[in-house]
């Protein structure tokens, strides 16, 4: 890691936003491609963080200004990793299920999955069964992500997955799940193809499941 990414990494691991985007103006300047930037410096600083959350050193307000910090630094980044032909790891899907309307967790999920490199589409809350088949068919997701924070709405997760074998896409994308009151035990019952309890273990379970 030179010294410029050492820098991105830096600023997204201390949760400084405007630090980080100054960084990645700094990077393409000195010609530094977008894909470096991106995987030495923007992706290793939000494992560190997951690895930082995960051990008990970080908590939840610390893993989302460091999150935070890495999207202010995407914003600048996206358009070159566009031009440069940059591929995603993978494209995920993901929303609130039907009659819910928590969205904290689920955005910091999405920034995580974006540090992790996966493209993300938020269909935000309360989204239908057919919007999600809508998106995975328009955008040629892999993943499929869903959330609930009610044990009232968690109930409308199997009508996503029934809603993608009806249209013929249930082979093409994973689908994993999380929320409060979702289980493993629950992930299994409703033939998801797996249950992340955190931010940080949904990134890595979808770097699991795309592999």
């Amino acid at each position: 890691m030179d010294a410029i990414t050492e820098k991105i990494y830096q600023a997204i691991l201390n949760g400084e936003r405007e630090a980080a985007i100054t960084a990645v103006e700094e990077a393409i300047g000195a010609k530094i491609s977008a894909e470096k930037i991106l995987k030495e410096g923007m992706m290793p600083a939000m494992s560190e963080a997951g690895r930082l959350f995960e051990e008990g050193e970080y908590f939840v307000p610390e893993l989302l200004i460091a999150a935070r910090a890495m999207q202010g630094g995407m914003e600048v980044l996206r358009p070159l990793l566009v031009a440069e032909d940059v591929e995603p790891i993978g494209k995920i899907v993901m929303g609130t299920v039907k009659g819910d309307l928590h969205d904290i967790g689920k955005n910091l999920v999405g920034m995580m999955l974006e540090g992790a490199g996966f493209e993300v589409v938020d269909l935000g809350t309360d989204v239908d069964p057919e919007k999600f088949v809508e998106a995975v068919r328009a955008n040629q997701a892999t993943l499929v992500g869903m959330s609930a924070l009610l044990t009232t709405t968690m109930t409308n997760m199997p009508a996503v997955i029934e809603a993608l074998k009806a249209a013929g896409l249930r082979n093409q994308v994973k689908v994993m799940i999380g929320g409060a009151p979702i289980t493993d035990a629950y992930a299994r019952q409703i033939g998801a193809d797996g249950y992340a309890p955190d931010a940080s273990q949904a990134a890595k379970l979808a770097l699991s499941l795309v592999a």
